[in-house]
């Protein structure tokens, strides 16, 4: 495993001061700037796309199509479209004429914030690393990101790269654990803190940044499906399977559990176990089909959980700790105070929840934590406005997983105790930017 170099502690400071003269400057102001920057990121992933991939390999063990899926084009496509659109997004905004205040002629300003901290996950390395860092770019500011540990040779490719492709004085990694973390997030004038990962190190976060009065965007937490009988259930297995198995199953907008009718319990686990069979028809333990767990802590977590479920296990189950393997395991039967439902599972495990109709599944849902995504399989309007009209998620995806992420014009982002604020798109530009009203009175 490759040996990651940490940033000294008593560096950090040194680093965000650094930052914030660069931004003091103006130079990140002028939109030739920015634009030639995105160019540049455009050029780090392009030309390094062999390097990306050995190192998620080593990291992850990643296979190459969901490396190029979403780690590779997904980076390119949220640089396109902020190179594309940052002239417009950047623009003054008038506001609408009235009667009342036409003579103050009131403009909103789009400015940068200044210094951004971005503290990324281990599950998409250069995913949640570098498309936060697009919109923090294309709005202005300058910016400290702070990758995972627990992919060390991602990281330090990161470290690596970013200074050879990008203005050194514009974006700093630093690198390093619990402390590294600790010192860059407890920084006077850090001006926005974007992070994703877990629940409670978002709460650290928060009360971090709250000493200063320092925004925070977060996206975490569950992400439930639930199940229309009426639906083409051979259709949502596959689809379930497929996100649910991508990154073996270490993606916070992953599914997390099915909700289904109890009466048609037996119908959705069957077409669950002929999907995954036909998806899989070898042994993804030695296909190279799917990736691994990233440690043994997490390993052993995963071991734990199924140790305790008193749901009946259908499949799976197979926990290997050497190889960092969990075999893909289906669960049916699944109590809602079981211990599948306790976290955000973070692995390739999917539990089937029995209800007794759409109205407890409803229920089910809300007694729990806000969902960072709800999924729902169904051909019905009704069925599908039933469940938006009384449930609260960051989003909502019909009959696909995973790929709303992709739709860089629609904002993507967690409510309630799944996060706040967007990390993607024209909606994460806006988060990195200062709305600045001016008006503008004649002096007669």
């Amino acid at each position: 495993m490759t040996h990651l170099q940490y940033t000294p502690v008593e560096e950090i400071a040194t680093i965000r001061h650094e930052l914030g003269d660069t931004f003091s400057s103006g130079r990140t102001r002028p939109i030739v700037y920015r634009k030639q920057q995105l160019l540049q990121l455009c050029y780090l992933i392009e030309d390094n796309q062999e390097r990306i991939r050995e190192a998620l390999s080593s990291d992850l063990g990643r296979p190459r199509h969901e490396i190029d899926f979403l780690e590779i084009n997904g980076c390119l496509l949220e640089i396109k479209d902020a190179y594309d659109n940052v002239e417009k997004w950047s623009a003054p905004k008038k506001s609408p004429f009235s009667l009342l205040w036409f003579t103050l002629s009131p403009v909103t300003r789009m400015e940068p914030k200044g210094v951004v901290l971005i503290i990324s996950p281990f599950n998409y390395p250069y995913f949640l690393t570098l498309t936060p860092l697009v919109p923090a770019i294309a709005a202005g500011n300058v910016a400290m990101l702070k990758p995972s540990e627990l992919t060390p040779a991602s990281a330090s490719l990161l470290a690596e790269l970013i200074p050879k492709y990008l203005d050194p004085e514009l974006v700093r990694v630093v690198n390093g654990g619990v402390p590294e973390t600790t010192k860059a997030r407890a920084l006077y004038f850090i001006r926005a803190v974007l992070y994703t990962g877990n629940n409670r190190v978002a709460k650290i976060i928060c009360a971090a940044a709250a000493k200063h009065l320092t925004p925070v965007t977060l996206e975490v937490r569950k992400s439930p499906c639930v199940i229309d009988p009426k639906c083409n259930m051979k259709i949502a297995a596959k689809r379930i399977w497929w996100g649910k198995l991508i990154n073996a199953g270490q993606v916070c907008m992953c599914p997390d559990y099915v909700v289904v009718p109890e009466d048609f319990q037996d119908e959705c686990v069957e077409a669950l176990k002929t999907a995954y069979h036909e998806l899989h028809p070898a042994d993804p333990k030695t296909s190279g089909q799917m990736g691994r767990i990233v440690n043994e802590r997490h390993i052993d977590r995963l071991k734990g959980l199924l140790d305790k479920t008193k749901g009946t296990i259908v499949f799976g189950g197979e926990v290997d700790r050497d190889a960092r393997y969990v075999a893909p395991t289906l669960i049916r039967d699944v109590k809602c105070d079981d211990s599948l439902m306790s976290e955000e599972l973070f692995g390739p495990l999917l539990p089937v929840v029995p209800v007794k109709d759409l109205d407890d599944a409803i229920a089910l849902i809300n007694s729990m934590d806000e969902a960072l995504n709800i999924y729902i399989f169904s051909s019905d309007d009704k069925f599908k406005r039933r469940v938006m009209d009384n449930t609260r998620s960051g989003t909502v995806s019909v009959n696909e997983t995973i790929l709303h992420v992709m739709a860089n014009d629609a904002p993507f982002g967690g409510v309630g105790a799944s996060g706040y604020g967007y990390s993607t798109g024209k909606a994460a530009f806006d988060e990195f930017t200062h709305f600045r009203c001016t008006v503008d009175q004649p002096n007669w």
